[in-house]
């Protein structure tokens, strides 16, 4: 386990050995952890948690969601959460590394194009019928007969199975609204390089225009690109990676609310609380106070 800031970072790991893949049922997770809250965390792989029943809460980047029969949850490496379970919860999850995906002809873009993963907040479950219930029982069956073999092809019948298992899962994620493949492709591209320069320069860049000149491009052209592909505004991103580290910090640092508007690159503080009152329609005193008693429930 490694640490950013105050909030633990797992790596993969099965039988206390570092793994690149592990499946597991929700029931094996209660039996080797409890069904104690566990504490909000990071993970530097990628998990997908399908819940087989009225499962409990899972709250990623500090939302929280229900956990109900077929709900589906993709988390990204990075991503805080923090699942409490009921006792009786049943489901699968599925832990995968980049690594994993490099090495079983799963490209990064590939997993880009599935609009399932999102780095910054707003990462609702899916919700699949009962008949791709079904199909999707069937790949988590192959996937875990598999990984309990010993086979030399174990890894590539795995990454097979994965891979028909997110394709299913993408026919009920949103899709972006446009008809026209080829500028939903290019809008792709751009999406894929504006948020790699928001996780890198957020703190620094707090204008569309800073992101457009770095990306050859108008802050109005920028914004509906972002919007047509993802269904938000370039603006609405870049104050929500804002936010997010703010909370994050709030959280799990004792930072005070002036040190965190400095972490974060407002040069006046009171501008930092303007800005997440706008955002949030609170102040940030009364948001870690609210959000503290709420994950201590």
């Amino acid at each position: 386990m490694e640490t950013q800031g105050s909030i633990p970072t797992y790596e993969l790991r099965h039988e206390n050995q570092e793994v690149a893949f592990a499946i597991r049922s929700t029931r094996d997770v209660i039996a080797m952890f409890g069904t104690d809250t566990d504490k909000p965390h990071r993970h530097d792989y990628y998990t997908v948690i399908w819940s087989h029943n009225d499962g409990g809460r899972h709250i990623v980047d500090y939302r929280e969601y229900e956990m109900n029969p077929n709900d589906i949850f993709f988390v990204s490496p990075g991503q805080v959460h923090q699942v409490k379970h009921t006792p009786h919860a049943d489901g699968t999850v599925i832990l995968f590394t980049c690594d994993f995906m490099e090495q079983n002809s799963i490209s990064a873009d590939f997993v880009a194009d599935l609009n399932l993963f999102s780095e910054v907040a707003d990462t609702p479950p899916i919700k699949i019928d009962e008949r791709s219930a079904k199909v999707l029982h069937v790949l988590v069956s192959q996937m875990k007969q598999a990984f309990a073999t010993n086979d030399p092809f174990k890894d590539d019948m795995i990454g097979a199975y994965l891979k028909l298992f997110l394709i299913n899962c993408n026919t009920f994620a949103h899709e972006p609204n446009t008809d026209n493949t080829q500028t939903l492709q290019s809008g792709k591209l751009i999406l894929k390089k504006f948020k790699e320069l928001l996780e890198a320069r957020y703190s620094e860049w707090k204008k569309v225009g800073d992101y457009a000149d770095e990306l050859n491009l108008t802050p109005d052209y920028l914004n509906d690109v972002v919007r047509t592909t993802i269904g938000k505004t370039a603006k609405e991103m870049i104050q929500q990676r804002i936010i997010l580290e703010a909370k994050r910090l709030g959280l799990h640092t004792d930072l005070t609310s002036k040190e965190i508007a400095y972490r974060i690159g407002f040069d006046d503080p009171s501008h930092f609380s303007k800005f997440f009152r706008n955002a949030e329609g609170s102040s940030f005193s009364e948001f870690r106070s609210a959000l503290v008693a709420e994950l201590s429930r």
